[in-house]
């Protein structure tokens, strides 16, 4: 969907793609006609945003097979969809059934396969992107998980980042289309949290990167959405990129009942850094909810979990999502005289492991009342929906 700003910005709204499992081509063009373009009928919109996942494999399909991305554009065009965004967060292998946990952070910034990737990914954007977009976006990963960490592999995930920025220049130039690469911040990897983020222009001096600013991970650090966006501001450090999700919240987590109803969200597929509020800006830190729940957190104070639940749902007590927090977020980004960010991504990933998973009817019910739920919070700002 496109929405306008006040000031005259066009912002994209869209719901990013990784939710559904996809290793090859035809899988993500199954994903247009099953899940996207049905989306699309029940919100009543002309045109649809996805923020496309596209596996290493299907990248590397698109790029070497001259009829595949004509093919994809047609499809996406006749299908009333529009891309202005790519995850490239997960390299692969996101929803195989097995285990990801760590291994969506690998590769990382520090070997080449990963700037290969992104650049790739940028490539494939710029052509994807409709003729009258701005400019595009990419997300990635923030450098690394955070062990094992050293001077020599951040002097090499910074040199690859050096890298990246000359690619993307060499897009631009190529093509006259601007792609820019937002890093995402998330708890437990090297760049974990905003305040890590803001040194980002040290290393890289282009405005082609910048942050992509994900309110779940921003909430389940504790991190107030104001004081973060001013720090980047300060910094100079753009936000490329948004993505609207919302965090697990429990006030009191050793209770017998916050124990039971954590404990259904203790799977065992994605990685759920967990963190608790000690006061100030003390925040104690477990790798992963099942830790939390073993010990690994004293549980004197709140406790926020890394597990995408739907945007526009309300949880039953005693948890609650970060929805409110969301809202926070959007304002600052889009509440002012001054659009912080054009691109905004709804990346409820996580659809599949909910305790009470959903049927596919249920699912395109559910992302079409996330996107409806993040347009009219938009709207409420101001940002109204474009509809021609």
């Amino acid at each position: 969907m496109r929405l306008r700003h006040p000031d005259g910005t066009v912002v994209h709204l869209s719901y990013c793609t990784n939710v559904h499992p996809a290793e090859d081509l035809d899988g993500v063009l199954s994903q247009l006609a099953d899940f996207a373009e049905p989306v699309r009928e029940r919100l009543g919109t002309p045109r649809l945003g996805l923020g496309l996942w596209l596996a290493r494999t299907v990248a590397t399909r698109l790029l070497d097979d001259p009829g595949a991305l004509p093919l994809l554009r047609d499809e996406l065009e006749r299908r009333g969809l529009e891309v202005v965004t790519l995850n490239a967060f997960p390299y692969a292998g996101f929803h195989t059934g097995a285990p990801v946990k760590k291994s969506v952070y690998r590769p990382d910034w520090t070997a080449r396969e990963r700037l290969e990737y992104t650049l790739d990914c940028a490539r494939i954007l710029a052509g994807l992107l409709p003729s009258d977009a701005v400019r595009g976006s990419v997300s990635t990963l923030p450098l690394a998980w955070r062990t094992p960490w050293s001077p020599h592999r951040a002097e090499r995930a910074h040199r690859h980042l050096g890298l990246l920025a000359e690619g993307l220049s060499a897009i631009r130039a190529e093509t006259g289309r601007t792609i820019r690469v937002g890093l995402e911040p998330e708890p437990g990897c090297v760049m974990e949290n905003v305040g890590a983020a803001t040194a980002l222009r040290r290393h890289v001096p282009t405005d082609l990167i910048g942050l992509c600013l994900d309110a779940c991970h921003l909430a389940t650090e504790f991190e107030d959405p104001a004081e973060a966006c001013d720090a980047l501001a300060a910094h100079g450090v753009p936000v490329v990129k948004a993505q609207a999700s919302c965090a697990l919240h429990v006030d009191s987590p050793t209770t017998p009942a916050a124990r039971v109803a954590l404990g259904r969200f203790a799977e065992e597929r994605f990685l759920h850094q967990t963190r608790e509020h000690a006061g100030g800006n003390h925040v104690l830190r477990a790798d992963d909810l099942p830790d939390a729940l073993a010990g690994a957190l004293p549980g004197d104070g709140p406790w926020r979990v890394h597990y995408h639940v739907p945007v526009h749902a309300a949880l039953a007590p005693p948890l609650r999502s970060t929805q409110s927090e969301l809202l926070a977020t959007l304002d600052v980004l889009l509440g002012g005289q001054a659009a912080l960010t054009d691109h905004v991504d709804v990346e409820t990933y996580t659809w599949s492991v909910l305790p009470e998973g959903p049927t596919r009817g249920e699912l395109l019910d559910g992302i079409a009342a996330e996107l409806a739920w993040t347009r009219d919070a938009l709207s409420s700002l101001g940002v109204k929906e474009i509809m021609s």
